[in-house]
């Protein structure tokens, strides 16, 4: 009931919607990760070929790389932007070799935050007019050594959030946000 309930929520924005239409098309939104230049999709148990195809046909102004995901949930259960060129990622030797992946495939170097831990990689950057760059990532009772990292970021304003209890259901940070960019009407 997640696809009826966001088509919902969109819809009630104006927003504009693409459906996939092609049954056998998959695409699920932690295999997609976009860099702000391009974008990387994990082909994963829930994301295949033909999913990361109609993406790339919706945003033609945008490389679309695919990335194989092995021994993870989605591409974004070990890494994320933490910021307008950085990419966070785990440590794992799958999220590694995720990253050496992808970076063969673009033509574009971003920095990288490694972290000890891959489900610490799974972060959300914003970049609020008020705020400047702002960082939410796992709390430091749940992942100390990657949360010491993050805090190597200072130019980053950062908030730790726990997330154990979402976790046990396979929730992460990225999976339980969707970002609008829109202004809103006053």
């Amino acid at each position: 009931k997640q696809v009826e309930a966001m088509k919902r929520v969109l819809e009630s924005l104006n927003l504009n919607i693409v459906e996939m239409v092609d049954e056998n098309a998959t695409l699920d939104g932690g295999d997609v990760l976009f860099t702000g230049r391009e974008f990387f999709v994990g082909l994963s148990r829930r994301t295949n070929q033909r999913g990361a195809e109609i993406l790339a046909d919706t945003f033609k102004d945008y490389a679309v790389s695919t990335v194989p995901v092995h021994d993870s949930l989605h591409l974004k259960s070990f890494c994320s932007m933490a910021g307008p060129n950085l990419i966070a990622i785990g440590s794992s030797e799958a999220a590694q070799k995720a990253l050496k992946t992808m970076q063969q495939m673009s033509d574009h170097r971003y920095d990288k935050l490694t972290v000890p831990e891959d489900a610490a990689a799974n972060c959300i950057y914003l970049n609020i007019p008020s705020k400047g760059h702002v960082l939410l990532h796992r709390a430091p009772e749940e992942f100390p050594e990657s949360a010491k990292v993050f805090e190597k970021l200072k130019d980053h304003m950062l908030i730790p959030i726990s997330i154990t209890e979402l976790e046990k259901v396979d929730g992460s940070l990225t999976c339980c946000s969707v970002f609008i960019n829109k202004a809103s009407e006053l």
